[in-house]
């Protein structure tokens, strides 16, 4: 399964990753991507960029060697109605938008309570990417999650740190096996993402590709598989 780009990174402006954007284009071209996105934390996240870092993207170029280069913002999701931490004006200027579940800036829940704050940060339009919904501190009701992301036009990431090594999320393999099967289930797309906090990671996939394999999961539900698969979550705005 050949994957095209990576938009779920982090740089040192994140305040826990350790490489520069520079550094991460030139490993996403190394990686063989036609395209490649960073996706600094929001501000809620200690040691995170205050918002207004987000409101200066127009002076980035469209491509560097080669490599399309987006903008885009990891929101967290701060309540269990899905609000999130950024501004009108971030939204409007960022190139796409992920919502995640952080235990530094909301505590862990039961099922009812995370699987709300999932859909609630789905009926955002401009949040098209859940990311890492695979955590076990935060237990997903996935039939209900995965029918809201088919109603809301979301995809559903596949997060290769949570099935690596170092993973700190509880349950990501177990997790992602009952939510892929409801993902072919509804014809629910995905999205695989490396969360690379450091260069070497950028565009590296092979945990998440094997949990598809394993899961015998559609290639055409794997929005990373075409170059065209980035209209589905970029912020056309």
């Amino acid at each position: 399964m050949k994957l095209l780009f990576d938009l779920h990174t982090h740089t040192i402006m994140s305040g826990h990753a350790y490489s520069t954007l520079q550094e991460n284009v030139a490993a996403a071209k190394e990686a063989g991507l036609l395209a490649y996105g960073f996706s600094e934390h929001a501000q809620a996240m200690p040691g995170s960029v205050n918002n207004i870092y987000f409101h200066n993207f127009k002076v980035l170029p469209k491509e560097v060697n080669g490599v399309a280069l987006f903008g885009g913002v990891e929101l967290n999701i701060m309540d269990y109605a899905g609000n999130t931490d950024a501004d009108e004006r971030t939204m409007a200027n960022v190139h796409y938008a992920i919502a995640s579940l952080h235990p530094p800036c909301i505590p862990p829940a039961n099922m009812a309570e995370s699987t709300a704050a999932i859909v609630g940060a789905m009926q955002n339009p401009l949040i098209k990417i859940i990311g890492h919904p695979d955590d076990g501190r935060y237990p997903l009701d996935y039939d209900t999650v995965v029918r809201a992301a088919v109603d809301t036009g979301t995809v559903l990431e596949v997060n290769n740190s949570s099935v690596g090594g170092n993973a700190l999320r509880q349950g990501a393999h177990e997790n992602y096996k009952v939510m892929l099967e409801k993902c072919v289930q509804y014809g629910c797309k995905v999205i695989v993402g490396s969360d690379a906090h450091y260069a070497s990671f950028v565009g590296g996939f092979d945990g998440a590709r094997a949990t598809l394999e394993k899961a015998g999961f559609p290639e055409e539900l794997v929005i990373n598989t075409t170059i065209d698969g980035l209209d589905l979550v970029l912020n056309r705005k």
